[in-house]
């Protein structure tokens, strides 16, 4: 996922733990029935995640600072894309399915 605009994202004072983001990562993986092979965070300079064919999802250390909606879409959206690579209308119907509920 690309970051947008600065607008669209407000850092926060603290940052959330690289091992509670993996958490989540890790639940959101559960919910969505998929199993990433390895979960990275690094700096990224144009991206807030990735996803590799091989299963590698790559985070940018900055969105540990983001509020937890914004972690929340990233995450989703990289998950998705080890059950759909694209981001056709099928991707966009489970992201807008997951997202709504929760």
């Amino acid at each position: 996922m690309r970051i947008e605009r600065a607008d669209e994202w407000k850092p926060l004072a603290e940052s959330v733990p690289a091992n509670v983001f993996r958490a989540e990562v890790h639940a959101w993986a559960e919910r969505i029935g998929v199993e990433p092979r390895e979960i990275r965070i690094r700096p990224m300079k144009h991206k807030w995640g990735s996803c590799s064919s091989a299963g590698r999802l790559t985070f940018n250390v900055e969105l540990l600072r983001q509020p937890s909606e914004i972690r929340r879409r990233v995450i989703v959206e990289e998950l998705l894309h080890l059950r759909v690579p694209n981001h056709g209308a099928l991707f966009r119907a489970l992201l807008s399915a997951y997202l709504e509920m929760y």
